[in-house]
């Protein structure tokens, strides 16, 4: 008999049919996320699940798992899983990193752009019928890229891609880290390290890269902002929880700040209610850092890999504790 994998949203069509061939399946079709009451009465007698970062899998999930051996999340990070308690009772747990590293820098540098020459805000201006005359010398401007100084808050493979990127637009690069890279890729991204009371004080830019922790949470709020350039800008492409929404609303207001560019928030999705949509000086996209054709699919391929690796009780590719 096979052996049974419950998914919270459907995957590709292809990475269906692999799991179709090997295991009993059962896909949740309905509210996204997949309400928790829902959750556990779906996998208690499952051997593999298939979750997605908004999806809580939490101890009190895992205790209604009876069976349960592995957990794959479709994602790089894995915040919303008790990764702790899943070793505890020798669950695998699985995630997809480095396949998303170039497309999640693409977006952090895209991002970067639009909030420095106002492309988002130009488009606005347009469809709402307010370009109504051709714009001066002292009008409408943005700022250059070239000579400014990008501040990259984890350089790890996320942070070090974007500074590949930032370094051929000939920016200063900046960053900071729980412990410094080597000096041989230091200086092959012509990076250099500060502290981060450095990195925030002199930025121009400043990208987030950081998982969220107990450390990070709230990190960026109205004491952070004020201590940053009121010229500066903030990015980030890593956790919502990692900046404070409300702090980041009035900085902006008042022009504490110059800018930002998100596209992670606390709660997702966000309305057009939302205090940061009525905003001029921001950029909001929809949380896809990884969303690309083709990074998606590799996403897929390696969490169906991983999930079978761990029903297997072996190791998954990228593999969290146990």
């Amino acid at each position: 008999m096979k052996k049974k994998v419950f998914l919270t949203r459907r995957l590709h069509d292809f990475a269906i049919k692999e799991l179709k061939k090997r295991y009993q399946i059962e896909i949740h079709s309905g509210k996204i996320p997949i309400p928790q009451s829902k959750l556990r009465s779906k996998i208690k007698d499952v051997d593999g699940l298939i979750c997605f970062p908004y999806d809580k899998i939490s101890q009190e999930v895992i205790d209604s798992a009876k069976n349960l051996k592995s957990i794959s999340t479709y994602s790089v990070g894995f915040d919303h899983i008790d990764t702790e308690y899943a070793k505890i009772k020798k669950i695998r747990v699985g995630y997809t990193p480095e396949v998303l590293t170039d497309a999640t820098a693409d977006l952090a540098f895209s991002l970067l752009l639009d909030i420095s020459r106002r492309v988002s805000e130009g488009d606005r201006i347009i469809r709402d019928g307010k370009w109504r005359e051709i714009y001066g010398a002292f009008d409408y401007v943005g700022v250059d890229l070239q000579g400014k100084t990008l501040g990259i808050l984890g350089l790890g493979r996320i942070g070090s891609t974007l500074a590949k990127r930032a370094k051929a637009f000939d920016m200063k690069i900046t960053y900071h880290n729980r412990k410094r890279i080597s000096k041989t890729k230091e200086k092959s991204l012509n990076a250099k390290y500060v502290s981060f009371e450095k990195l925030i004080s002199d930025s121009d830019f400043i990208s987030i890269h950081v998982p969220h922790t107990k450390e990070t949470d709230q990190l960026f709020d109205m004491k952070i902002f004020k201590k940053m350039k009121e010229s500066a800008f903030l990015i980030n492409t890593s956790r919502g929880k990692v900046v404070n929404e409300k702090d980041l609303v009035v900085a902006l207001k008042k022009k504490i700040i110059s800018g930002a560019a998100l596209d992670v928030f606390e709660f997702e999705p966000i309305n057009k209610n939302h205090p940061l949509v009525k905003l001029p000086n921001i950029v909001l996209a929809p949380h896809i850092g990884s969303s690309t054709k083709e990074t998606r699919m590799k996403m897929a391929e390696i969490t169906v890999k991983n999930l079978d690796l761990g029903i297997k009780g072996k190791k998954p590719i990228y593999s969290v504790g146990y």
